[in-house]
């Protein structure tokens, strides 16, 4: 005889009503977390998971197995897998769940999800999305970036630690350049600063900032940062992520759970903090507290109203940079069609024509 399976659970979220199917299946087993678990989660943050993905393109990482030892996620090269993204709105979703037409760099189109309420943050939940992708734009005008978003990825040899002591030159600069960014842990190793900006340039434009910001960066602290393509040339650095600012990519956003067995959560921090947390301080069990005693972090980033700032300044430093400097494009993913201007798109040790 077969188990008795557990009868879905309704939830009220914000007058709409979400269905919960299998509430008791583990989704991380070492936490001993449920499914249903998990949906309450982003509901009792749901002012912030909400901020963070309110009206942009969404893609949804999907765990419907939950996040088991030896659990796979599918990729562009290899799409077996226990876990997947999912750029197209799933089909049956429900009348409420909103979409935005998004055009990837091959020209190819999707219409993806574009959370305006709650309930679809708890029914993409239901669906086994454990961390949600918004991309830097919102839905009204899906070709202008309205976020800078600064990824600082630790290199092996390097973890949280070393990239919370490059944040604070982060701030300083972008400060320098009339901008404000707000920090967050990625729930791994790393730490995100998105900074709001005017939704006046392209794409290019945003990453062309990106890369004239993260050069300044690593003219500053050689030794500590990094803005290498290539892995092989990284070193033991923080290397600053400029194609988080192509055209297609995506970083967790806030209050996401990521797929590791403690369930972190990409948590929102105040700067003055960031030298003294831990991400393993951030989880799906100890988030709900911590958001009602600090509230949303990352309001200063949500939708049309929030303040924004210029990447003239930045664009104006590309320039010099590349005048100067003689510091041109750097290559793009490898997914990506050939850019105008992008250097060769291979690694160094396999270029025959590199200087010896």
């Amino acid at each position: 005889m077969s188990p008795t399976k557990t009868p879905a659970v309704e939830l009220d979220v914000r007058g709409r009503t979400v269905r919960v199917s299998s509430p008791d299946k583990i989704y991380f087993p070492e936490r001993g977390l449920t499914k249903l678990d998990v949906v309450e989660y982003f509901v009792s943050v749901g002012d912030g998971i909400l901020g963070a993905l309110l009206d942009r393109p969404t893609t949804l990482e999907r765990w419907p197995k939950g996040v088991f030892e030896g659990a796979k996620l599918a990729t562009r090269m290899d799409s077996t897998g226990d876990a997947f993204y999912q750029k197209r709105v799933p089909q049956g979703a429900p009348e409420y769940v909103r979409t935005a037409r998004i055009a990837f760099p091959s020209g190819r189109t999707a219409d993806e999800v574009a959370p305006s309420e709650l309930a679809v943050v708890a029914w993409a939940a239901n669906l086994g999305t454990l961390t949600f992708h918004p991309w830097p734009v919102l839905g009204d005008d899906v070709d202008a970036p309205d976020q800078l978003r600064i990824d600082l990825d630790p290199q092996p040899g390097t973890d949280f630690d070393d990239a919370a002591r490059v944040a604070p030159r982060v701030r300083e600069l972008l400060a320098e350049h009339g901008l404000e960014g707000t920090p967050k842990t990625s729930g791994g190793r790393g730490i995100h600063v998105f900074v709001p900006i005017e939704p006046r340039w392209s794409f290019v434009d945003a990453r062309r900032a990106t890369i004239a910001f993260g050069r300044e960066l690593e003219r500053r602290m050689p030794q500590e940062v990094t803005m290498k393509w290539w892995k092989e040339e990284r070193g033991r650095k923080i290397f600053i992520d400029y194609n988080q600012m192509a055209r297609d990519r995506t970083i967790a956003s806030a209050y996401s759970i990521r797929t590791n067995p403690r369930a972190t959560v990409s948590a929102p921090l105040r700067w003055d903090e960031v030298a003294d947390v831990h991400p393993n301080d951030f989880d799906v069990t100890t988030m709900p507290e911590r958001f009602a005693q600090v509230g949303d972090l990352f309001a200063a980033l949500v939708g049309h109203a929030a303040p924004r700032g210029s990447i003239e300044s930045l664009l104006e430093l590309a320039e010099r940079q590349e005048r100067e400097d003689g510091e041109g494009d750097l290559p793009y993913p490898p997914e990506y069609p050939k850019m105008p201007g992008e250097p060769k798109r291979v690694q160094p040790s396999k270029d025959r024509d590199r200087p010896r």
